[in-house]
This record gives C-alpha cells, structure tokens and sequence, in this order.
C-alpha cells in the first residue's frame, strides 16, 4: 500500500522529470504529463493506480482550468469577435459532434454484416463527438504567440473557434452524464438538469456579481497576501460545491466563478495568484489521464489507433477548413485554420474522463480514442510549424496570393530612396512614424494585423501587410535602398532573425531594436544591432529627466546626463537591488543585479585591493564601496577594509561567485 507522502514525491518527481525532458525536446509540458502518467500507471511500472484520492486531486486541477477560462471570458471581445465565434465556432463543434453520430449510427447498421470490435451507440457517440470536436487551447494558442500570428487572419479564426470550444464545455460537462441514463428516463434528466443549471446560473449570476465586487473590495482593504489567496480558494471550491450539490459538475461551478471575478478590478492579480495551483494540479489531472491507457490494448490494436488518428484529424482538417472557407476565409487561410485545429485538446481529455466516469463508452474503445488523442497532439507542433508550407503546396491560388502582396509591396516602395524601414506598426511604430513625417523623412511600415493595416491605408498611411522576419518581405521593402530598419516590437527571438537577414542582405544598414530591458542588450548588439532600445531603462531616464527639470537642474546639464547614460550603453543603470517580487520575473537568475557584500574580520578580501580578487573573471565588477558612513567610487588599486560594504554588479550567478571570493 502506498502512503500518501510516497505517491505525491513519485507523482511529483515524475512530473518534474516528463516536463524537463519534453521541454528539452521542445514539446508542451502537457504532453510530458501524458507520458509519465502512461509509465508509472497500472498499466506499464505499476508504481501508481487510479485511487479515489488521486481522482479527487486530478478534478480540483480540471476546476482551477476552468476557474481560469472563466476569468478570460470577455463579453467586450465575444462581441468584437461573435461572428467567428457564434458563427465558423459553433458550426465546428455541431457538425463535428453531428458527423460522429452518423458516423456510430452507420457502424450500428453494418454490425451484422461486419465483425465491428466494439458497438457504439448514439449517446456514446455524441460524448465522443464532444471530446474530439475539442483542440489544444495550451499548445495552438502558445504556438501562434511565438510565431507572431495571434492577429493574422487565420490567427483570428483559429482563436475564435478555440474560445467557443472552451465555451462549449459548460453544457457539455452537464450534457454527458445525463446520457448515461436509460432511454425513458433521457428527456427528464436533460430536462431537469437544465433547469437546475439555470437556476444556480441565475442565482449565482444575478446576486454574485455585486456580492463578489463588494466582497473582494473588504477583503483588498486588510492589504493581506495571505487572506487575499484564501479568500480567492474559498470563492473558487465554494462555487464548485454549489454546483456539485446541485448535481451539477464542480467545473461548472469554478468557470461562474472565474467569470464573476473577471468583472471586477481583481482580475488580474487573481490570473496571477491561481497560475500555481492550476497549472501544478491540471499536470496531476494529465498524469491520472495518462494512468489510464494501457499501452499493451493499444499495441495490440495498433491499426485501429492509426485509423483513429488519422481519420478524426483528416475530418476536423476539412470541415474546419471547409468552414473557414464558407465563412468568406481564403483557401490558405481556410487551410491554416484547419491544420492548427485537427488535433485533440485537452478539453477532450476532460468530457472522455468524464464519459469513462459514467459508463457511456465502452472501456475498450476509451483506451483506443485516448491513445489516438495523444498522438495527434504530439503531432500538432510538427503541423503547425509546417502549415505554411502546407499550404502553399495545396491550396492553388495562395502562392499567387502571396506573390500578389509582396508585388503590391515592392510596387509601393520602389520609388523610395534613403527610406526607414518600420518593422511592426503598433503604438511604438506608429509614433516613430508620426516623428519621421514631422521631419519629412520617408518611412515605410510592415504589420501583420490585417484590421490594423487595412484601417492605416485607407487613411493614406504607408504601410502594408508584410512579415519581416521573411526575406522575400525585406527584399520588397526596399532594404538594399533604405537608410535604416527600426524592430518596434520587443521580442529578442524574433529581432535576432531579423538581423540575421539583414547581416545577409544589406550588412551596413543600421538597426535600431526595441527591447523589454537590458538582459539580451549585448545579444542583440552581436548579433549586428546599432542600437538597443531597453524600455525598463529609457523610461528610468525620462523619469529621472522630469524630476531633474522640476528640481531646477538646468535642462542643458539634464540633456548632458541623459545623453551620457546612452552613450556608455546604461551602463551605470544596469542593474538593480532584487527584492522577493523580483524572483517571479527573473527565475534563472539571468537579470544583471546589485548586490552589497559586509566583509567580516576574517573575510578573504581585507587588505587586498580589488584589482587582486579578479572579479572579472566570474563576469562581476564591484560598483560603489561603502566604508562607515562615506560612500566612495572604488578603483582597481583600493584596498578593502574590515566592515566595508561592498556592492557588487553581474548576474545572479556571477554576484554569487563574486562574493564567495570575498568572503572565503
């Protein structure tokens, strides 16, 4: 018998293990869950079973998941976006769903002709349909982010479509156990189950939302950490028990409450706050998952696992991407939308537990779906990153579209001499160009919004739709003939690509590249940057600037410091003092800090100057030297003192090195 402590240290270490090894493979975490679920269950190590108290831990991870979904649910933006998502959305889960059941309805009339492993009936199929109408949220939405495409056209339906599926959960999480009761009994139940759906929706809703505002407003004003975690864990379990007692699942509880909470000011501490819990408890929830299949079934019946693989993801590719294309989306765009989404997700995971759970589908056939749904998602990075490929192979006229925008593109540049190129046309790109126009400097923008470059142009603004991490982009752009290229976003993996092809295609042109602060600065700089741009540090500057004005410092000598500070590359501003809120950003310890350092009596350092210690070596340098109450700027040749307080400047790792040579 297992304790309680052995199997949360091998559920824990297992997890730890899966994660780092599919990271180090660069895969999704969910998916190293998976796979140590598979091989520490009771079907391959046996070193773990599906215990009642390992199912009640894994459904507090599917509540916190839903708990989060809920606090992203917008009404703002299903309206912005209700045609995709009422729309190609709903038609994608229905018809999905709907095809399964024809699908089990043909399989019952061939049964007496054909020896069929398992039969499937109507009930079982529309839970089925359900689990694989679902696609991957985690890894499509984490997928697009990276490769900058969350506001590309098929970026927008694909997105569209993943929020209706986390919308279409609720009824479904309330529909499938009412399947599982006999026939006579199926139009009460469901009946009966909506209505009591309703009501605590209605309650919940109508006397939640001010209760909840007031209430987190009480609890705010105590200005406890503590108590603000606990009373965020009591709104959450408390709402799943409510819904639990009204016989209704716990999840749909958490998603109300999720939903209440992200009417209010707290939303966004509280995304912050329930991050740990969820994200530790729904990789529990993914190994019991994997727990569940039994890889010697699945080998055995490795054919019917390939043909449940392919034949749901060939279906959810065409009639996602034939929907996308009714909807008015182009046929690679309509393509694009369709190989993002042909995987299962884990939403799938969660009504297939649930259909197990209450004896809608046959084990046997459970087993089989599950290893299928594994396999597609660990296809899903693989499609994803080739989709563009894909596409322009199949779909006839993308290339020809392609080809049409870089024409368009290259066309409306070629005229322009000596010209900036602006890579991203957001805020910051916007005003750059704004200044550029004041001082009659030609420019031109490339955005990969669509609404965005589409409402700039028909204002008569010089912009279009355009990739610049792509060659052919730069090529029509202009850059053997521009004066220089601005990287207004700040992203440091996809700037450095960019100035990889602009080292290939114009090696002198200037770069100017915006990034977030000053971790990657030297980074960027070897990789061929003229100039950095770290916003944490510039906007330190404008702040010190103002303060300096109103303090009467001559705005000659304030223009002198400012410009000083550029000039020796911030670096008196690199680094600062880390405190505990720090940790959280900078969990690699890679942020260049400060670091101040008591020698002792019996330190190592005293009476050796500073040049001796060869700080260097470790990538540390010692700033300021504090001795009694004088604060002097040290140089190689000072001498260090018993009760000097040394301040050190490096990264986490090197601060550390640093201050064991003074001390040791």
């Amino acid at each position: 018998m297992t304790s309680g402590l052995e199997l949360t240290l091998l559920f824990l270490g297992s997890a730890v293990f899966g994660v780092v090894v599919f990271r180090m493979l660069h895969l999704p975490p969910m998916l190293g869950y998976l796979a140590v679920g598979v091989l520490i269950g009771p079907h391959a190590l046996k070193l773990a079973d599906n215990g009642d108290s390992t199912h009640a831990l894994a459904e507090f991870g599917v509540v916190f998941l839903m708990f989060s979904i809920g606090l992203e649910f917008s009404l703002a933006q299903l309206k912005a976006m209700r045609r995709i998502v009422f729309g190609l959305g709903l038609a994608q889960v229905a018809l999905t769903i709907l095809v399964t059941v024809l699908a089990a309805l043909l399989l019952q009339f061939l049964a007496t002709a054909l020896p069929l492993p398992v039969r499937i009936s109507w009930q079982a199929a529309l839970g089925l349909g359900g689990a694989l109408a679902m696609s991957s949220t985690a890894i499509v939405s984490k997928l697009l982010t990276e490769r900058l495409e969350l506001e590309s056209q098929h970026g927008r339906r694909i997105i569209g479509i993943l929020l209706f599926q986390d919308l279409a959960v609720v009824p479904l999480l309330i529909l499938i156990p009412s399947l599982a009761k006999p026939a006579e009994e199926l139009a009460m139940t469901l009946a009966w189950a909506g209505i009591k759906a309703a009501a605590v929706l209605a309650l919940l809703l109508f006397f939640g939302q001010k209760l909840m505002r007031n209430w987190f407003t009480i609890v705010v004003k105590r200005r406890s950490q503590e108590l603000f975690m606990l009373n965020l864990l009591l709104v959450t379990l408390g709402a799943a028990w409510i819904t639990e007692h009204a016989g209704l699942s716990m999840a749909l509880g958490a998603f109300v409450a999720g939903m209440l909470i992200s009417e209010t000011q707290y939303k966004h501490q509280v995304e912050e706050d329930i991050k740990p819990f969820r994200d530790v408890l729904l990789g529990l929830f993914f190994i019991t998952i994997g727990m569940l299949l039994d890889l010697r079934l699945v080998l055995e019946n490795w054919y019917i696992v390939l043909l449940l693989l392919v034949l749901p993801v060939l279906l959810k590719f065409a009639l996602i991407a034939a929907l996308a294309k009714a909807f008015g989306s182009s046929d690679g765009v309509a393509m694009r939308t369709g190989l993002a989404l042909a995987q299962a997700g884990e939403f799938g995971f969660v009504l297939l537990n649930l259909a197990s759970g209450s004896k809608l589908i046959d084990p046997f056939l459970i087993q089989l779906v599950l290893a299928s749904m594994v396999l597609s998602m660990l296809a899903a990075p693989f499609i994803i990153a080739n989709m563009d490929r894909i596409a322009m192979k199949v779909a006839s006229n993308e290339w020809m579209l392609q080809s049409l925008q870089l024409t368009q593109l290259a066309s409306r540049t070629m005229a322009a001499q000596k010209h900036v190129i602006i890579a991203g046309f957001g805020r910051s790109g916007q005003s750059l160009a704004t200044l550029l126009s004041e001082e009659k400097l030609p420019w031109y923008a490339l955005d990969l919004d669509p609404e965005r470059v589409q409402e700039a142009r028909s204002a008569g603004i010089n912009v279009s739709y355009g990739d610049c991490t792509r060659r052919e982009s730069l090529i029509a752009a202009g850059i053997n003939r521009a004066s220089a290229l601005v990287i207004t976003f700040a992203d440091t993996r996809l700037a450095l690509k960019v100035l990889h092809l602009v080292h290939e295609l114009a090696p002198k042109l200037p770069v100017i590249v915006r990034a977030h602060d000053d971790t990657e600065l030297e980074v960027l700089k070897k990789a061929g940057a003229t100039e950095v741009v770290p916003e944490a540090l510039e906007s330190s500057l404008m702040l010190a600037s103002h303060a300096l004005v109103v303090m009467g410092v001559p705005l000659r000598r304030v223009v002198h410091r400012v410009q000083a500070a550029r000039d020796e590359r911030y670096a008196s501003l690199r680094g600062f003092f880390h405190g505990a809120s720090d940790l959280a950003e900078d969990p690699e310890h890679s942020y260049v800090r400060l670091h101040s350092v008591t020698l002792k009596d019996d330190a190592g350092a005293v009476g050796r100057c500073i040049a001796e210690l060869q700080l260097d070596e470790v990538g540390a340098e010692v700033t300021a030297l504090r001795r009694g109450q004088e604060r002097i700027e040290p140089d190689p040749e000072t001498t260090l003192r018993a009760g000097d307080v040394v301040v050190l400047r490096g990264t986490g790792s090197a601060v550390t090195r640093a201050e064991g040579r003074l001390l040791r």
